[in-house]
């Protein structure tokens, strides 16, 4: 690799010294490297983007390279993530084996995983994109919400919840963990299904063919107007009323992120949990 583009998470290099550092470290060794911008409202300045570029690196925390997956899902650009927050299931690099990393860059020595991506359609108009999940949830009242989720237009079921997770497998590990969602090889090609703390018997995970299209429904009354919002990645929020609701379906992008371990999922995963037995 000869191009690189830096997309950096100012608040964790409010200075940009590493940014910089890395910058120099590239063209210290005869390679391009250029620093991404943004424009009044933080948006990445896409139209910037110089077509030769060849990798991007991600200086920040997972969700810094979420961030980024989206904003360049348009894109057919490999993200590196450097890590400067704190778990990193995404952000393979720590800052301290930035250079050694690099190097692995610049000889070629690296793959790199395609990751599913969703593509949700909001009461028919508002589109986005999503690496993780796209969730259903209630905006900030403490009652639940009811809704109705439809695969491929047949009534799957009827839930009254704090919401449901439509999560890939690269987001497995996140929100869809904490609701008691299953964790999945991120490679894999499916759609997760988890309900939110469902008032329900039935609050199994469901998991879906990557090819299903679901479509969620919030359902409400005069007498029960709950608020409901639906998310993309954790950002984009959008308000649901009854009657209202999202379409979602594997999107034909995909995110490919660059690795240079060869270490398996579930070692990294243990790992990084820091949870099991024999740490």
């Amino acid at each position: 690799m000869d191009y690189f583009y830096i997309i950096t998470n100012e608040e964790k290099d409010k200075d940009l010294e590493i940014t910089n550092r890395i910058q120099a470290y590239i063209e210290s060794h005869g390679k391009t490297c250029v620093i991404s911008k943004r424009d009044g409202k933080s948006r990445l300045r896409c139209d910037l983007i110089p077509k030769e570029v060849e990798c991007a690196l991600v200086l920040g925390g997972d969700g810094t390279l979420i961030r980024a997956a989206r904003e360049l899902a348009e894109f057919d650009i490999p993200l590196l993530g450097i890590n400067l927050g704190t778990l990193g299931y995404l952000t393979e690099v720590e800052i301290e084996e930035h250079e050694s990393a690099l190097q692995r860059l610049f000889a070629n020595d690296f793959h790199v995983e395609e990751r599913m991506m969703l593509r949700g359609k909001v009461h028919g108009q508002m589109e986005d994109t999503a690496l993780n999940d796209v969730v259903v949830t209630r905006d900030g009242c403490l009652r639940t919400i009811r809704f109705h989720v439809y695969v491929n237009e047949v009534l799957l079921h009827k839930y009254s919840a704090d919401g449901i997770i439509v999560s890939t497998p690269t987001g497995s590990t996140g929100y869809n963990l904490s609701a008691g969602g299953p964790i999945v090889q991120p490679t894999a090609s499916i759609i997760l299904l988890t309900p939110i703390c469902p008032h329900d018997l039935n609050a199994s995970s469901i998991v879906l063919s990557p090819s299903d299209r679901i479509m969620i429904q919030i359902i409400g009354d005069e007498e029960r107007q709950v608020p409901a919002v639906v998310t993309f990645d954790g950002v984009e929020l959008t308000p649901l009323k009854p009657g209202e609701g999202v379409t979602i379906r594997k999107s034909s992008q995909v995110t490919k992120i660059i690795k240079l371990s060869k270490e398996s999922f579930m070692h990294t995963m243990r790992n990084k949990m820091k949870g099991s037995e024999g740490q």
